[in-house]
């Protein structure tokens, strides 16, 4: 696995795009300081330009890199669920490039709970896109056997770690305004994340 990794991190560093595990559902990734790898990500998803990408680090301490903001509520989440299936919405940064925001102020993070994705990222050294590794609108999936059925040779390689262990993609709260906002229910249900946001 060491050997495969390596080889994921030099193509994703050459600006190549990747698919690869973690622990909800197979991600699509690129470095996303580099504008034409995530304008590939797009291409290859069939993903509308207006649609922010959410991204992945590989510790809690990066989000302040690219949130100009974390909330106490926040920080109370990320204690309690990274990492693991949850990811937060929050003010970008000023330095987070437009192309993975969409042109928006705003951010969608979150730390996987899979060894494997974490350890792409440390050794990348940068934030990776995390978007889910199929064709927009299509089901996610969770091998990388599905990877390469509905995105065939459209990505640069497939980092296979199996079967991805939650099957589901993460629940996404947005943190943005005064009041969160659950905007999608998934690998950690509404009712547990709203005991945290009180």
């Amino acid at each position: 696995m060491e050997q495969l990794l390596q080889q994921a991190v030099s193509i994703l560093r050459d600006g190549g795009i990747i698919a690869y595990p973690t622990d909800t559902v197979y991600g699509l990734g690129a470095d996303v300081f580099n504008e034409g790898a995530v304008s590939r990500i797009y291409q290859v998803k069939q993903r509308h330009f207006d649609q922010p990408l959410p991204v992945l680090l590989s510790d809690e301490s990066e989000l302040n890199t690219l949130a100009s903001f974390v909330s106490e509520i926040a920080w109370r989440l990320v204690s309690r669920f990274w990492p693991g299936g949850l990811t937060l919405v929050v003010l970008a940064e000023p330095t987070v490039p437009k192309w993975v925001t969409a042109g928006g102020d705003t951010i969608a993070v979150r730390v996987p709970d899979h060894i494997i994705t974490r350890t792409l990222i440390r050794e990348l050294g940068k934030p990776l896109v995390g978007t889910s590794a199929n064709l927009s609108g299509s089901p996610s999936v969770t091998s990388a056997e599905e990877v390469r059925l509905q995105l065939e040779d459209k990505v640069d390689f497939v980092l296979d770690g199996g079967i991805c262990p939650g099957g589901v993609e993460s629940t996404v709260v947005d943190l943005t305004k005064e009041i969160p906002i659950i905007i999608r229910e998934g690998a950690i249900s509404q009712d547990t994340i709203a005991k945290f946001l009180s």
